[in-house]
């Protein structure tokens, strides 16, 4: 079809396409930007308007078009079908205006996406493995088109965002996400590949909405959701021996199971786990200059004791062991509170991922509790007055002011960090949290949040966003040549992102980098991430300045470059 060009060249595209052909392919296409030498060459004339247009006038003419709609659904809608019509304009505009595209693009619009992905589904984007077709993954798998594939997303849409199973609808994480490591770490989108895999859904509205494109079948489990997930991960294998492949919001009893069977047998991480842990590590780090507290005596509360929650709480133990704890010590540091309330020794049903958080019985003997039976996170912030909340329990409002303000009497700058997407179950809104604490509290949220006004003063709102991680994290993969994805990766991924934070400098600065530099902050992880892997010995071994040049190879510009026609 086209053969791709070296990345950071000025080389022209050569392709066969022609006319039709040529402009319904969205990463050819340039719409009015075809020069006349093209519009001759390639029979262009007559499709095109006569103006000769520029990706400037193009950018403006979208977002003019972009900025008139009413809702920020039909704003995601029209960039799903700009993505799906044009790739580098999509990115182009994407890329300069990050901060305004980047809610559409991903969260929080993306769950809404999600929910009525079957209303606005045009044309075929990814691939779609239903379990139906299980005997023929490796057939639609093996597709020439393919071939350059290095990065690929895959959910089963049972636990997308907060928003629970959505079935096929699923299918907008993995292209969303693959819309950042594009627009945020340059990574050319033809080297990405999103996958969802269909096992069913007990979604029943999406079961019975006769609009559903997925399969009508109940959600396969146990033995059979197991073989069909090794028949995918081997036939990647197979294909692709070098790939890195992102699981993405699984639910949490596969997430980490799925994690931990695969991560010695291909370049694999979870994002819900290990993303989430590092962003959060890195806002943690960036508070840490503000508060002066150091983190070896942080005390951390967690609400939402699942993958995310452990994935949060593992990374920050490993960090406060580096800071100098030993393991013991910060394991003391941690309160994880579940839906049968703080995780305790002889609770049943205590998984793998929460054990080395279980409080032992003689910590709380002396608390006093609202209810013996079962101590609630009100009982944990009134008792073991933590310095730190975090939030991953899908639980609107679960952060209440009695919460809130009981942790501002025991804390002078309470860290308080509601993370669970999207917008709609976010455990407290900012808002609340500065009215709460009389503005002392600092902020992250797992969503955008618009500025607070409270007295005189504005608060600048921070979004945790793991898209200051994992497109990074992919960057650095591919210009390593990693074969495995180490939780040091992550661990050094975080550090960088709280050293570029603004509260280096400046204690009154934000939290996080703006977003407008994810492009700089991704070139940065990827750089840590990569010297990180050949640390630990699962990449290859070069000089920083080769690594440099590799990861300068690699990144994507979104800009149209002169084309060539192969004639057969």
């Amino acid at each position: 079809m086209y053969e791709l060009p070296a990345f950071g060249s000025d080389s022209p595209i050569r392709t066969h396409l022609t006319g039709y052909d040529l402009v319904t392919k969205p990463m050819l296409n340039k719409g009015m930007a075809f020069s006349e030498r093209e519009r001759d060459v390639f029979r262009l004339h007559g499709l095109l308007p006569p103006h000769i247009g520029t990706i400037d006038e193009q950018i403006e003419r979208r977002l003019r078009v972009m900025r008139a709609f009413n809702t920020d659904f039909e704003r995601y809608a029209f960039l799903r079908d700009l993505q799906d019509t044009n790739e580098t304009l999509f990115y182009a505009v994407l890329i300069r205006h990050f901060d305004e595209l980047l809610p559409l693009v991903y969260t929080p619009t993306v769950g809404e996406g999600c929910q009525h992905f079957s209303e606005i589904w045009r044309k075929p984007r990814g691939l779609f493995l239903s379990y139906p077709n299980r005997h023929r993954i490796r057939e639609i798998l093996s597709d020439s088109r393919f071939d350059h594939v290095r990065v690929i997303v895959v959910s089963d849409g049972e636990r997308i965002l907060g928003l629970g199973d959505q079935g096929a609808g699923g299918m907008g994480i993995p292209i969303g996400k693959l819309s950042l490591y594009t627009g945020c770490a340059g990574i050319h989108p033809d080297l990405t590949l999103p996958i969802l895999l269909d096992v069913g859904t007990n979604n029943h509205e999406r079961l019975t909405n006769p609009l559903y494109i997925g399969w009508r079948h109940e959600r396969i489990v146990g033995a059979e959701y197991d073989v069909f997930v090794e028949e995918f991960v081997s036939a990647v294998i197979e294909r692709w021996p070098n790939v890195l492949l992102q699981w993405e919001d699984f639910a949490g009893s596969n997430a980490s199971r799925m994690l931990a069977k695969y991560r010695d047998r291909l370049c694999t991480f979870n994002d819900d786990i290990q993303g989430t842990a590092a962003i959060a590590a890195s806002t943690l780090l960036a508070a840490i200059n503000v508060t002066g507290i150091p983190l070896t005596h942080q005390r951390i509360a967690v609400l939402g004791a699942g993958s995310a929650g452990c994935g949060i709480s593992s990374l920050l133990l490993r960090v406060m062991v580096d800071a100098g704890l030993n393991e013991e010590q910060a394991r003391k540091a941690f309160f994880l509170v579940d839906r049968n309330g703080l995780l305790l020794e002889g609770m049943e049903g205590i998984t793998p991922a929460q054990t080395p958080f279980v409080q032992q019985r003689d910590v709380v003997k002396d608390w006093s509790l609202g209810k013996p039976d079962q101590i609630g996170l009100f009982d944990v912030v009134r008792n073991a007055k933590p310095t730190v909340l975090i939030g991953v329990s899908g639980q609107t409002g679960a952060f209440t002011e009695p919460v809130v303000r009981e942790m501002a009497q025991n804390v002078e700058r309470p860290v308080i960090f509601p993370l669970s997407n999207p917008t709609s179950r976010s455990e407290a809104t900012p808002q609340q949290l500065i009215e709460w604490t009389d503005g002392r509290a600092l902020i992250g949220t797992g969503s955008p949040f618009a500025p607070v006004q409270w007295h005189d003063r504005r608060f600048d709102i921070d979004q945790t966003n793991n898209s200051y991680i994992f497109p990074g994290v992919g960057l650095g993969v591919l210009a390593a040549g990693a074969k495995r994805v180490t939780d040091a990766m992550f661990m050094v991924a975080g550090k960088v992102v709280a050293d570029m934070s603004p509260t280096v400098s400046d204690p009154h600065g934000r939290l996080l980098p703006p977003v407008d530099q994810l492009r700089a902050v991704s070139v940065a992880v990827a750089r840590a991430v990569a010297i990180q892997a050949q640390a630990d010995g699962v990449a290859d071994v070069c000089d920083e300045a080769t690594l440099d040049k590799r990861i300068q190879a690699i990144v994507w510009e979104p800009r149209y470059r002169p084309y060539e026609l192969v004639v057969a």
